[in-house]
């Protein structure tokens, strides 16, 4: 009788907490929805020690024991985190000395330190049956002085001269190495079935090529996603490889501009926003741009925060607000999540320690959750509605979907008054610290204390339920009676 009264009880509970299920319907998912996690093979995991040849985990420029195993250990752990792409360095067989991957020896075959094509395989299918997707560097531009193709007579004029490293640049003029390329992206896509290349100093290799390697591949996968690591910040040039079948490009003036603003406090955040309105206008697919802080091929952007005497948890939590809520795909560089400090290469690209401090974890994990529940966040337009010093408001929209985003990148606490037709009779729900804004007089008042941020969700104003109230003493009067009735039987038994 009493588990029957308390499942009584619950049922308002339940009733003001269900969400219709239309809330919760989705679109098909698109590549603007992704964000994802990119990472050095030999620097993540060890998962697999019968392929740890060689491996010198003291030597900065050695192999350290990273494999495809070790990755497949590691991709719960990435989905939790909010991650739904992993994109990896180049998995191909490299020489002694390519821990990175791009001192490529063999395109058909993948390096011994990181497993087999077996394993490899089984990386993609994993992640697939987690939902997410799978994304490895296809450097186009140069090969290993240990190549078998660099002494293969017929082939001398593939390779022009030689680069630093002993590395040899691909002659692209010759239609050969062109389709020796293309043929060898295509077998990966049939044999593995990834989802995407990221292509390295794409500049390098003309575009006339890029549209003949976009327009193959797409016709193995056509939602196979393009990549491209554009060494520019001219909008115009960008676009020249965007017409050549690039479904985006590493978006590297507003990585500048990001990492000017969050390393360092009362760092005003108009030229981010500038950068963004300018992308809205210049590209015709901007939210397939990438957006980063870091990578392996630059200093920590930790490195930033500390030559500004600044705390990295702090810093990494607005930083990493703005990321997931700007247009852009979110790209986030191994160890982000434990702040890891490094210089330039190798120092940028040190093992991964999994044994640290959750605080940063959880909200990545946090925000990563927001960004995936609110289409706006992945979907929608993007306007400034406050902008002042270090702090700015601004407002993502996708159909009937709004949010706000607040951040105060001030020493001080920040107020930003705003007034917006679309909030009549609605308020602000925060997403991050939970608080909610009403109207006051038609304006809303947005208060941050010093170094924070929040998401607001856009809902219908909430008033007092006084109904549910009344309804709920109810019950629970109720409830109490019937224990009072209880106590009272067994107490007069006790005496009889």
């Amino acid at each position: 009788m009493l588990k029957k009264v308390m499942a009584f009880c619950l049922i308002p509970f339940l009733l003001f907490y269900a969400v219709p299920a239309s809330a919760n319907e989705k679109e098909d998912r698109s590549w603007q929805d992704e964000t994802i996690y990119f990472l050095m093979i030999d620097r993540f995991n060890n998962g697999d020690a019968t392929n740890d040849y060689n491996v010198r985990v003291r030597d900065p420029l050695g192999f350290q024991g990273g494999d495809f195993q070790g990755i497949i250990d590691k991709l719960d752990y990435l989905k939790d985190l909010g991650f739904t792409t992993i994109m990896l360095t180049p998995i191909f067989e490299n020489d002694d000395k390519g821990y990175d991957g791009y001192r490529i020896k063999d395109f058909y075959k993948t390096d011994k330190h990181f497993g087999s094509i077996k394993t490899f395989t089984k990386l993609v299918d994993e992640a697939h049956k987690r939902k997410m997707k799978v994304i490895m560097d296809f450097p186009t531009n140069q090969v290993s002085s240990e190549n078998p193709l660099v002494n293969d007579p017929s082939k001398k004029d593939w390779f022009k001269e030689k680069t630093e490293g002993s590395l040899l640049s691909l002659n692209q003029d010759n239609p050969q190495v062109n389709q020796y390329l293309i043929d060898t992206a295509k077998w990966w896509i049939n044999k593995t079935d990834i989802d995407g290349y990221y292509l390295s100093k794409a500049d390098q290799s003309p575009t006339g090529f890029w549209k003949q390697f976009s327009t193959a591949v797409k016709s193995v996968k056509s939602d196979f996603y393009l990549l491209g690591e554009v060494n520019t910040k001219q909008s115009s040039e960008i676009k020249k490889y965007a017409e050549a079948g690039f479904d985006g490009s590493l978006d590297i003036a507003l990585n500048q501009v990001i990492r000017n603003a969050f390393s360092n406090i009362n760092e005003p955040i108009k030229p981010v926003l500038t950068v963004e309105d300018k992308n809205s206008k210049e590209y015709a697919n901007p939210s397939l741009m990438g957006a980063f802080f870091d990578n392996h091929n630059m200093k920590r952007f930790t490195r930033d925060m500390v030559g500004h005497n600044q705390f990295p948890g702090t810093r990494w939590k607005l930083a990493l607000t703005y990321l997931y809520t700007q247009p852009e795909i979110p790209i986030v560089y191994y160890g982000t999540e434990i702040a890891v400090d490094g210089g330039d290469t190798p120092d940028n690209r040190k093992m991964m320690n999994f044994r640290t401090e959750k605080e940063l974890i959880d909200y990545m994990t946090m925000i990563g959750e927001i960004r995936q529940e609110q289409p706006a966040l992945t979907r929608g337009t993007m306007k400034t509605i406050y902008e002042k010093g270090g702090l700015v408001v601004y407002k993502r929209e996708y159909k009937d979907k709004v949010n706000y985003i607040a951040i105060n990148n001030t020493d001080k606490t920040q107020v930003a008054y705003i007034s917006d037709e679309q909030l009549k009779n609605k308020e602000l729900r925060g997403l991050i610290g939970a608080g909610i804004v009403r109207s006051e007089n038609g304006t809303f008042k947005i208060a941050l204390e010093r170094e924070t941020s929040e998401i607001y969700n856009v809902v219908e104003k909430t008033g007092i339920n006084f109904m549910f109230i009344a309804i709920l003493v109810a019950i629970w009067i109720a409830f109490f009676a019937f224990l009072y009735i209880v106590w009272k039987r067994g107490k007069e038994k006790k005496i009889k």
